[in-house]
């Protein structure tokens, strides 16, 4: 592969880790918290399950680390393990905030990325990882985590979250009408 076909593939893959993160995981991830109380999203199946508060901390702990200051150069000033020993209540409105600024902080940087640094070696969480490595471990962790969440919300909530329409045969898209109800 070329530089130009390495820089092509580099701006397609951030294009979509963007749109997964902006436009698909946030919106359901706010569905969600809208959809549960407080105590719903601190509510633990037992002492070694995370709670839904908990994961929203976790998923902006590790955006953070990896892509604004793994990438972006920013200190390092995660406590990981705060993340899963919060039990404090966090209100809703205040995690969701922290998710909201820290999607668009790493949109930001995502945006302006300079693709020529794709291959480029990083260090992060003691780990060896090109910037795409980086990029792509955020998307998928948060994949992982917004089903983790969807889940628990569905249990939580005993009913069906309803992101698609499936009323024509054909799915339709609803969770960004959703999440800015």
């Amino acid at each position: 592969m070329n530089t130009f076909q390495e820089n092509e593939f580099s701006r397609v893959f951030v294009r979509q880790a963007r749109q997964l993160l902006s436009s698909e995981y946030l919106p359901k991830l706010e569905s969600c918290l809208n959809m549960l109380s407080d105590e719903q999203v601190w509510w633990r199946a037992n002492p070694e399950s995370n709670s839904i508060g908990n994961l929203c901390l976790h998923l902006a702990g590790n955006a953070r680390q990896w892509i604004l200051s793994g990438l972006g150069g920013e200190m390092d000033a995660r406590a990981r393990q705060r993340e899963f020993d919060e039990r404090a209540m966090i209100e809703r409105s205040e995690l969701l905030f922290t998710l909201r600024e820290t999607v668009e902080d790493v949109d930001t940087l995502l945006a302006r990325f300079d693709h020529e640094r794709c291959l480029e070696q990083l260090e992060i969480q003691g780990s060896k990882v090109t910037a795409l490595a980086a990029i792509f471990h955020v998307t998928e962790h948060f994949s992982m985590h917004t089903g983790q969440i969807i889940l628990l919300t569905k249990m939580l909530s005993q009913r069906d979250l309803g992101f698609y329409d499936f009323s024509t045969g054909t799915p339709v898209r609803t969770w960004l009408e959703q999440s800015s109800e």
